[in-house]
């Protein structure tokens, strides 16, 4: 089950990749659907005044990458940047972007994720029994994610200004509109994003390259749908999935694939009673472990991660370069030690 959530504060830090492709505006498209127009149409849904948050997260996140130790693996390639790099980075640029709107006349905090560590644990198939009897589907994880949400003082801030006010702080966040520099998805798509407002101002001084990081981040943030795709279309998770279903029909589950489980599911504010969500559950991660499916998962998942990543090497190098380039930066911003910012 993907428990990530497509949400965000006004300060960050719930899913900060999504922040990054929020605030975007397609420019033209192939006809084939994918996982970045996925985003595109999620974003076009959402009404601006709303999500000033969701447009003004930092993306720093190194996605669909192994972590290294050293500048790079042994033939020259860029290094992925640690947790505690990546973090530091994040910091940097919460920094760079308070800065910049309270010089527009606006507040803005500096707050830390609080987001619970099990969002997003299982995003094929949940193959632990002792998690699913406790957390069920992840309902209570969710609404947890909705208070961080509400509780959150930038936003409440955002929600407190004039309409007026706030259409001014989406322009000093985001710039006047998604025009400025373009990117294309690796289906095709072509997106347009501000080089104005704070959020480019901010990536623009870290990052120093502002286009080719939105570049290199439009293809290796979509990597991850891809990546999930392929693992739910391979022949061996499909007969996995077959097998599993069977399971889940002889325990009273009449489900083709966990995914089908998942649509059934009512919201997270109107779940279903605990005993019967946690029951399916734990059915479900059963089925996984007696099948495999889970194994088979795992396995695809790391085997179409790195296939990927081949295939887009150059947006993967080129985010990682852009990322170890901007830390002497992010160091000067927050005044971290390079021992504090976790390099290895």
């Amino acid at each position: 089950m993907n428990l990530d959530p497509a949400v965000n504060s006004f300060g960050g830090g719930v899913d900060r990749r999504e922040g990054e492709r929020m605030g975007t505006a397609p420019k033209s498209a192939t006809p084939a659907p994918g996982p970045a127009r996925a985003a595109v149409r999620r974003a076009a849904r959402t009404a601006a005044p709303a999500v000033l948050a969701l447009l003004i997260g930092s993306g720093a996140v190194a996605a669909c990458s192994a972590h290294g130790g050293g500048p790079g693996d042994g033939q020259g390639d860029p290094r992925a940047v640690t947790d505690g790099e990546e973090k530091l980075l994040e910091r940097a640029e919460e920094v760079l972007l308070r800065e910049c709107m309270e010089d527009h006349g606006f507040e803005y905090r500096i707050t830390e994720d609080e987001t619970p560590p099990e969002i997003g644990k299982f995003p094929y198939v949940i193959d632990d029994p002792e998690w699913a009897a406790e957390h069920g589907y992840g309902s209570g994880l969710r609404r947890k994610v909705a208070e961080l949400r509400e509780e959150d003082p930038n936003q409440r801030y955002f929600n407190a200004l004039p309409e007026d006010r706030r259409q001014e702080a989406l322009r000093a966040a985001n710039g006047p509109s998604p025009v400025g520099i373009e990117a294309t998805t690796p289906d095709g798509m072509e997106l347009g994003r501000s080089d104005q407002g704070c959020r480019s101002q901010a990536q623009r001084e870290l990052y120093g390259d502002l286009e080719g990081w939105f570049q290199a981040t439009t293809t290796v943030d979509a990597l991850e749908n891809m990546r999930r795709d392929r693992v739910v279309s391979d022949p061996a998770y499909e007969e996995a999935a077959a097998s599993w279903s069977v399971c889940m029909k002889e325990a009273g589950h009449d489900y083709t694939t966990p995914m089908e489980v998942r649509r059934s599911l009512p919201p997270p504010d109107d779940p279903l009673p605990e005993d019967e969500e946690t029951a399916l559950a734990v059915a479900e991660a059963e089925c996984a472990q007696e099948t495999g499916l889970g194994d088979t998962a795992d396995e695809l998942d790391r085997q179409y991660g790195d296939e990927l990543r081949r295939e887009h090497r150059s947006a993967v190098e080129e985010r990682r370069r852009l990322q170890l380039d901007a830390l002497p930066r992010a160091r000067s911003v927050t005044g971290e030690s390079e021992e504090g910012s976790g390099q290895a």
